[in-house]
């Protein structure tokens, strides 16, 4: 009797207890019930595009090197006898910064000269005898052979003329050269060499060098992968050249600026094999020697212009995975909208746009954060988000 009476009332409450279950779980998924429903879109901070004209600056890296270099060498050999600077000073063209012992090579030139007047006599005596003979042949006073034996005579002491006269003149370099004189202008090292010292003709040890340092080049680096997406750009006509005359600034290694302006020089013609890079060389004024040679240096120039360029602040734009710029653009239908971009560089405080974005879209700067592609949004311009009433009660806050 107990079991019999107990089961209909177990049934019943279990199917009383499932039809509850089954109301409160319809209420919490039914319209307009949630405490989240009926919440509008979230808002973010848009600004709206526009093209201008940029120029496309590059920042390269690149070196200091001496606008002129000569490594000094002598070309005869013998003792140095004295040494006539001083090291890190400041040296001119032809100024004498050696001298060797001169002595054998001024024996050797008055003995050249000697022989140079003695063959200038013999030929003195060869032309007299050979206009004498000229004569007398004609009157048969001189045999024909004696003539053309004068004749013979002063062809050979006009010979022996000129070989004295160029072992003369090869005396005089020899003797000029123990005079170890400056090429070119600029600022001596340090010397190699002191009095005293025996130095060969041609050796491949420098006793010092020169460097001439105003101007001064500096050598930059750019890969070949950007200067052929660069010259793209061009056959596209997405930007356009600036000219043979290009600007640079010079980043000093401390962050500072340069003070003097320089130009591009010229660019390399052919692809460093090992780094994949192209040298440009600007050239820079450097009147107080304020750049030395190997310093690392960056450069700023100027190697085109964008006539359509987007410019967007630096928020805007975020890096995926590969390092690829991608912007979150506010479509027509109000969803983001994840859209890769290329830049160019930045001016100021806002990327260069030359690919990907047009003008008159929305690209979110605020809330990017608590977004993703596909999401509906409500787009707020940032000049109007300031100005905008306080919210009514009850309505979503805007998100930033």
């Amino acid at each position: 009797m107990n079991t019999r009476f107990h089961q209909p009332v177990l049934l019943a409450t279990v199917l009383a207890g499932t039809l509850v279950f089954t109301a409160c779980d319809n209420s919490k998924s039914s319209p307009g019930s949630g405490p989240g429903a009926g919440m509008p879109p979230m808002t973010v901070g848009v600004v709206v595009t526009t093209t201008e004209s940029a120029p496309l600056v590059s920042e390269l890296p690149g070196r200091t090197t001496p606008f002129m270099m000569a490594e000094l060498r002598p070309q005869v050999t013998g003792i140095i006898q004295k040494r006539l600077f001083t090291e890190g000073s400041t040296v001119t063209a032809g100024q004498t910064l050696y001298q060797i012992d001169p002595s054998t090579y001024q024996t050797a030139y008055d003995s050249a000269a000697a022989n140079k007047a003695r063959a200038e006599a013999n030929l003195y005596n060869a032309r007299l005898k050979a206009k004498r003979y000229a004569e007398l042949v004609d009157i048969e006073a001189v045999s024909k052979q004696a003539n053309d034996d004068a004749a013979a005579a002063l062809k050979q002491a006009e010979a022996d003329v000129a070989g004295a006269r160029a072992t003369l003149d090869k005396a005089r370099i020899d003797l000029d050269f123990t005079r170890v004189k400056s090429p070119i202008p600029g600022r001596i090292g340090r010397s190699s060499v002191t009095p005293g010292a025996l130095v060969t003709a041609n050796q491949p040890a420098a006793l010092a060098t020169v460097q001439q340092l105003d101007p001064i080049y500096v050598d930059l680096t750019q890969s070949s992968a950007e200067l052929q997406r660069m010259r793209r750009d061009v056959a596209s006509g997405k930007i356009s050249l600036v000219g043979e005359d290009i600007p640079v600034q010079l980043i000093l290694e401390d962050g500072s600026l340069y003070e003097e302006s320089g130009k591009l020089a010229f660019s390399e013609v052919s692809v460093d094999p090992g780094t994949g890079t192209v040298t440009l060389r600007a050239s820079f004024p450097n009147p107080d020697g304020t750049l030395l040679p190997g310093m690392y240096v960056r450069a700023r120039l100027v190697q085109g212009q964008s006539d359509q360029a987007i410019m967007v602040p630096h928020a805007a734009i975020n890096h995926d995975q590969r390092g690829a710029s991608i912007a979150m653009v506010v479509n027509a239908q109000n969803m983001v909208e994840a859209r890769p971009v290329q830049t160019r560089g930045v001016q100021g405080d806002k990327w260069i746009v030359i690919g990907g974005l047009a003008a008159n879209e929305k690209v979110i700067v605020e809330g990017l954060q608590k977004v993703r592609p596909g999401q509906p949004v409500q787009a707020q311009a940032i000049g109007e988000a300031q100005d905008a009433a306080p919210a009514q009660p009850g309505s979503a806050p805007a998100t930033k």
